[in-house]
C-alpha cells in the first residue's frame, strides 16, 4: 500500500535541515526499495520548507513509523506532518489504475 508523507519544515530550520541532511540521506538509501517519490517542497524563493515522501508500507501504523524516523524529526527540523494512504493513478505520464 502506497502512503505519502507530507512533512513542513519549523520556519526557522533550513540551517539545521541543512546539517541533518547526511543523515536524512542515509536513512532514504536504506528505505530505497519501498520509495516511490521523495523531494523537498520549495517556497516561492526556492528554499526548502518540507518533504514529500511517497512510500510503500504494508499498512497505516507501519507508515507513521516510517515517517517518525526521519532524521530530520531528531534534528528539529519538521513542525508538522501527516501520512495519507496513497492511491497512484498515473505513473511517467501513463494512467496504471
Amino acid at each position: 500500500m502506497l502512503f505519502a508523507i507530507v512533512s513542513y519544515d519549523k520556519p526557522d530550520a533550513l540551517e539545521r535541515r541543512l546539517a541533518a541532511r547526511p543523515k536524512h540521506l542515509v536513512w532514504l538509501d536504506a528505505a530505497g526499495p519501498s520509495l516511490r517519490y521523495v523531494g523537498p517542497l520549495l517556497d516561492e524563493e526556492g528554499k526548502q520548507r518540507g518533504s514529500i515522501v511517497v512510500t510503500e508500507q504494508p499498512d497505516l501504523e507501519t507508515a507513521r513509523a516510517f515517517a517518525r524516523a526521519d532524521p530530520f524529526w531528531e534534528a528539529d527540523v519538521f513542525g508538522s506532518q501527516t501520512v495519507h494512504a496513497f492511491r497512484e493513478i498515473f505513473r511517467d505520464g501513463a494512467r496504471v489504475a
